[in-house]
């Protein structure tokens, strides 16, 4: 095993366990896949998006407190983190869910 998760800058043990439930057993390995596809894979294993949480991801990993993101810099991570956010988690309408909103058997 590698150095933990939590040794990176602004990372605790909770972002810790919850790498760990996404299969992302180390420091390194953190570091190997990058900021974007971790956090992907932080949301796929059902962890709920926080931007707040997104850039404090990426911070650490540049070795910058979490709150040194602003501005320019700021804006172009929010548009990033929605990204990730559309394309990874199940607030997405699958087909068979719209099918049923259009008959009604959902609820809206």
């Amino acid at each position: 095993m590698g150095t933990p998760v939590s040794t990176i800058r602004n990372l605790g043990p909770a972002v810790e366990a919850a790498c760990l439930k996404a299969g992302i057993a180390s420091a390194e390995a953190l570091r190997d896949l990058g900021p974007d596809a971790a956090y992907a894979k932080l949301l796929a294993s059902g962890m709920q998006p926080h931007f707040i949480g997104y850039y404090a991801l990426v911070m650490g990993l540049q070795g910058r407190p979490w709150n040194d993101c602003v501005g320019d810099e700021k804006a172009a991570l929010r548009k990033r983190f929605d990204a990730l956010k559309s394309a990874n988690t199940s607030d997405r309408v699958t087909d068979i869910d719209q099918l049923l909103d259009d008959i009604g058997v959902r609820a809206p």
